[in-house]
């Protein structure tokens, strides 16, 4: 049988391969300087119009973002009908207020903020693509183990697209929001319709970004200290159970939302 599939034309990506030298720091701080920029907003300037080439770039750059098995398992659907804008903010709304109902005690954002953001991108991902990662697809426990594997693979394919957006748009001057955790049946069933998505096709995230309607802040982060291990796990930072607690009962409602010269 002769194989019809067409040969894979690398030479754009070879063209594109422009290192520095290694120990070459002169791109470092311009790299740097976009990500300190990207900064979380939740409500924008409404009047902004985005440029049609600005949204070519981002997803110029999520494009080019790392995969599992290079299968890109990604699509964006640029969302510029304020009507659509309104009803997707309306499913967010009401999550809103179901977690207060439900006395979650999670500093919930103020959805409203989704329907003000001149652009509006809805990231999504066909999940039929863990079958490009190992599996075995024969029901066994060994079988759900890689599977589970797989779609970790997949979701994190589409988070690295989604942050190399969210960086180019920075880059561009915008700020941004990062809308997840809308993986709930409720969310797929109100959002497939609105854009005409298939069955097969999940909504993963939803990227925001425009100019602020306020001017924004930096917020906290944890100093190099606490993160960093070298050789062997270093359990100075580590947290009990209780210490874990009380840090998200005390602490986590101000570091979501606070000015980083506020957080002691």
């Amino acid at each position: 049988m002769t194989d019809t599939t067409p040969a894979v034309d690398l030479t754009e990506a070879e063209a594109e391969v422009d290192l520095p030298e290694i120990g070459d720091e002169s791109r470092y701080e311009a790299l740097m300087q976009t990500i300190r920029n990207r900064v979380t907003v939740r409500k924008f300037d409404p009047d902004y119009v985005v440029p049609e080439r600005h949204y070519e770039m981002i997803l110029e750059a999520a494009r080019h973002g790392p995969s599992g098995a290079n299968a890109q398992p990604w699509q964006f659907i640029v969302v510029r009908d304020q009507d659509t804008k309104a009803k997707i903010t309306e499913y967010f709304v009401a999550e809103q207020r179901f977690r207060a109902k439900a006395k979650m005690k999670f500093p919930t954002p103020d959805y409203r903020g989704l329907a003000t953001a001149p652009g509006f991108i809805v990231v999504c991902s066909d999940m039929r693509w863990t079958n490009a990662f190992p599996v075995l697809n024969d029901g066994s426990d060994l079988d759900r183990m890689y599977h589970e594997n797989a779609e970790r693979i997949l979701l994190q394919s589409v988070a690295a697209a989604t942050m190399s957006a969210h960086l180019a748009a920075a880059s561009l001057g915008y700020n941004v929001w990062w809308v997840t955790a809308i993986g709930q049946e409720e969310a797929q069933n109100a959002m497939r319709p609105l854009l005409g998505i298939p069955d097969e096709i999940s909504v993963l995230d939803i990227f925001l970004f425009g100019p602020p309607a306020a001017k924004p802040y930096k917020r906290w982060r944890r100093p190099m200290e606490e993160i960093l291990h070298r050789d062997r796990y270093d359990k100075t930072y580590f947290m009990s159970d209780d210490e874990l607690d009380d840090w998200i009962r005390t602490r986590r409602h101000r570091v979501m939302y606070k000015d980083a010269s506020k957080i002691d």
